[in-house]
């Protein structure tokens, strides 16, 4: 009794283990447990004995009635499928034989089943196919639908077809609440059709890449997902406004879509949408380039919850639809506007106006940007985190001056190609209080009027900088980067020369610089 109260605290006090590690700690624990019997209980010498023949006959029994049937009589063939190819490569080395048996080990009721299927719980679905071939007990346990609640196959997605899909939704059922197929370009849209039908309480669904889902599976989702929060259909081409319009009928839970790079929405898509969803608090449809200002309006008006949007490429957005994005929507603290070349600093001072709890702003080549719309976004959305500026190619070191003065929790600031910005600006920014406290990466690529005094800056005042970007900066030599290393040993430098190069026939000196490159 003193041994299985010891064995119980053990279980409380360590981490849930591979299965193995609790097959061999109950497999020594009984034998342990035997011979503590047979040298305590000298009287019971013969009944022992008689037991632990039985026990062999058993054993023997057991073995050559082969109650353990192959993999394929416990789970369905395609399951096993996903994990096989991997099973080889990942395996630990630890073989499990026979000797799983209820009478012996007796780790079916050492352990309640309770127990057994949290610990199961946090394995992943190769580990979850392993058990499954141990023994009919642990088929039943590892293939029980509360183990998959959540999957994730992108690890298999070359593996992954329409027979798995379907296997694993009739297996999975009402338990299964989230779902990645991220990259499984063998999906279609029957294999889709079944899996809606059969798991109606799915509430997150990634389907990027998936390049053969169409509008017949939004219409599937929409006709019996009703729990439906969060479906990624990054890259899905075939996806129209027919899908959207479904969506916004069946499943008006939606809190997160990504729409990025399907190229065939338009505004009538967005706006059906925007009208059946009203919860939406994340709209993102990178590269769908036929929207408007009437789609950005849209989702202002009737989706005022909204935190995070990418417009990247939309180039038709301008300033107008920005204004009505943040006066409606003021609770936005993602925002990205990349590309989206119409625009200028008015649409930074709305959000400046009405947006304070802006943390991530992304701007990658609004070309009309200048140090005015960014002044008056320092002054008003310090809560400002990460910035994205690169190509803003009038902006000047004023810039830097203001966001040094009213952003202290950046982290994360790029001005690549920000062609203006000297080595004053970088010296307001090491001195601010962001730059002490919380800059941790720089991006300064192709910025030709820095040198080696804004590393000297840096060095001096940016302790938990982990990352900066120097390609092109011609006037950084190898000597300042050995200085900034030496001061911040950990920092990653990621910067490159040119080779030396033989002087011309004409006899010129002059240094000449190419992409070709020597990585630090």
């Amino acid at each position: 009794m003193e041994q299985s109260t010891t064995t119980g605290n053990q279980w409380s006090k360590q981490q849930y283990l591979p299965y193995q590690h609790y097959y061999h700690h109950y497999h020594n624990y009984y034998y342990y447990y035997n011979d503590h019997h047979h040298r305590h209980h000298h009287q019971h010498d013969h009944q022992h004995h008689q037991r632990q023949q039985q026990c062999c006959d058993r054993h023997h029994q057991h073995h050559q009635n082969q109650e353990y049937l192959p993999s394929s009589c416990y789970m369905s063939p395609s399951i096993a499928h996903i994990s096989m190819s991997n099973m080889k490569k990942q395996s630990s080395g630890v073989q499990l034989t026979w000797v799983f048996h209820d009478d012996e080990a007796q780790i079916n009721k050492k352990l309640p089943k309770e127990l057994l299927l949290r610990i199961l719980s946090y394995l992943d679905v190769v580990s979850l196919c392993r058990c499954a071939q141990v023994s009919k007990a642990w088929n039943v346990l590892a293939l029980d639908g509360s183990n998959w609640q959540r999957i994730d196959l992108f690890d298999f997605q070359r593996d992954v077809e329409g027979p798995v899909i379907e296997n694993i939704s009739r297996r999975c059922g009402g338990f299964l609440r989230q779902l990645s197929l991220r990259g499984c370009q063998s999906i279609g849209n029957n294999s889709m059709k079944t899996l809606a039908q059969s798991c109606p309480n799915i509430e997150e669904l990634n389907l990027s890449q998936c390049k053969k889902i169409s509008d017949v599976t939004c219409a599937a989702l929409s006709s019996h997902c009703s729990k439906l929060q969060r479906l990624n259909l990054d890259s899905c081409p075939e996806i129209t406004d027919l899908a959207l319009k479904d969506l916004s009928d069946g499943c008006r839970l939606l809190t997160h879509i990504n729409l990025s790079w399907c190229e065939l929405l338009t505004d009538n898509g967005v706006e059906a949408l925007a009208r059946g969803c009203p919860e939406l608090r994340s709209f993102l449809s990178k590269g769908c380039r036929q929207l408007t200002d009437r789609a950005i309006k849209c989702l202002a008006r009737y989706c005022p919850n909204l935190e995070a949007i990418n417009l990247h490429e939309c180039r038709n957005i301008t300033d107008d639809a920005v204004r009505e994005l943040s006066e409606r929507c003021p609770r936005l603290h993602y925002v990205c506007i990349s590309n989206c070349s119409n625009l200028t600093d008015a649409s930074l001072l709305m959000l400046a106006q009405h947006c304070p709890l802006l943390s991530i702003l992304e701007c990658v080549a609004c070309t009309h940007f200048t140090d005015a719309g960014f002044q008056a976004l320092a002054r008003n959305c310090r809560l400002l985190e990460k910035m994205d500026l690169e190509e803003c190619t009038l902006i000047t070191d004023a810039t830097l001056i203001h966001l040094a003065m009213g952003c202290p929790r950046l982290e994360k600031l790029s001005l690549s190609h920000c062609e203006l910005i000297t080595d004053e600006g970088i010296r307001q920014l090491a001195l601010s209080p962001c730059a002490a406290e919380n800059l941790a990466v720089l991006e300064l690529d192709n910025c030709p009027l820095i040198t080696d005094a804004s590393l000297d800056h840096l060095l001096q005042a940016c302790h938990n900088l982990e990352r900066i970007e120097l390609y092109d900066c011609q006037l950084i030599t190898r000597s300042g980067i050995r200085r900034l290393r030496s001061h911040l040993p950990n920092i990653k430098v990621h910067a490159y020369f040119a080779p030396m190069t033989p002087p011309p026939s004409a006899g010129a000196s002059r240094q000449r610089y190419c992409r070709c490159c020597v990585i630090l």
